[in-house]
């Protein structure tokens, strides 16, 4: 028997997803939480007051990303970059990373979330990985939804270490050079069952993927909100997905009616390259 789940807590406003068709609702929402920073310097505050405002915001966007049927949210925590800022700030979000996982993951397991990291365990701090693998124990047997921790993750990072173990296999023989493809060579990422991004969301108006799931949002859709993370909440989740929703997805074809305009190669004159 499966055991019985929570449901979100209700929006405060009385807020309800929007009538968004299940076909149309993405099923991966990788987040940018950008604007910590820009939200306290506009209170005066210090760069850490954004980040612990930001808590909240994360976890309301879990809520209601369950509401609308989103199956998996990735978050992008830490960065491979963010080492580069100041030894204070880098110490305040370890410290940050590794409490909020402990405060939020029985709350997360009652929900029927799952927990994954994706990230490289050189350099983070022990206590951190320690949070992570046992939200990933307690959660790994929840199917409602799944939320990624990305902590001390980087796109190029992540292709790299990749393409380093396929290196390995291949050199050992355990893998033929000859059979690898796309399809191989993903089982070499982070989190291999993790499906591809569908939307890519970020946050405070800044319009960049900085480094983040390059080979999971190959062909996601990109939504930029101006609004800082610390002042989202699920209703803004919910907007990127209506934006998400009204988008035309070719994945590289055209419309019916772009197709076949003479060529000579039979490819489409216009649609994605």
């Amino acid at each position: 028997m499966k055991r019985p789940v929570a449901r979100p807590t209700p929006h405060p406003s009385g807020a309800t997803p929007p009538p968004i068709p299940a076909d149309l609702v993405p099923r991966h929402v990788a987040v940018i939480m950008d604007g910590n920073g820009r939200w306290a310097k506009e209170r005066g505050l210090p760069r850490t007051k954004g980040h612990e405002a930001g808590e909240a915001a994360l976890f309301d966007v879990v809520e209601g990303a369950i509401e609308l049927g989103v199956k998996a949210v990735s978050a992008y925590a830490f960065s491979t970059e963010n080492w580069s800022r100041s030894p204070d700030e880098v110490r305040f979000l370890m410290g940050f990373n590794r409490d909020v996982i402990r405060r939020r993951r029985d709350e997360m397991h009652a929900l029927g979330v799952r927990v994954r990291w994706a990230g490289r365990a050189p350099r983070l701090w022990k206590s951190v990985v320690k949070e992570l693998q046992v939200a990933e124990e307690l959660t790994k047997d929840n199917d409602v939804c799944t939320l990624t921790m990305c902590v001390n993750y980087g796109g190029r990072a992540e292709l790299a270490d990749a393409a380093r173990a396929l290196a390995r296999d291949v050199a050992a023989g355990r893998v033929n050079p000859d059979k690898v493809d796309e399809k191989v060579f993903a089982r070499y990422l982070y989190v291999p069952d993790l499906a591809d991004a569908d939307l890519v969301w970020r946050t405070s108006g800044e319009q960049r993927l900085s480094n983040f799931m390059l080979w999971q949002a190959a062909y996601a859709e990109m939504v930029f909100t101006d609004i800082l993370w610390p002042d989202v909440d699920r209703r803004a989740l919910w907007r990127a997905c209506e934006a998400y929703a009204s988008r035309d997805r070719r994945y590289g074809g055209a419309l019916p009616n772009q197709v076949g305009t003479g060529t000579g190669t039979g490819a489409p004159v216009t649609g994605e390259a």
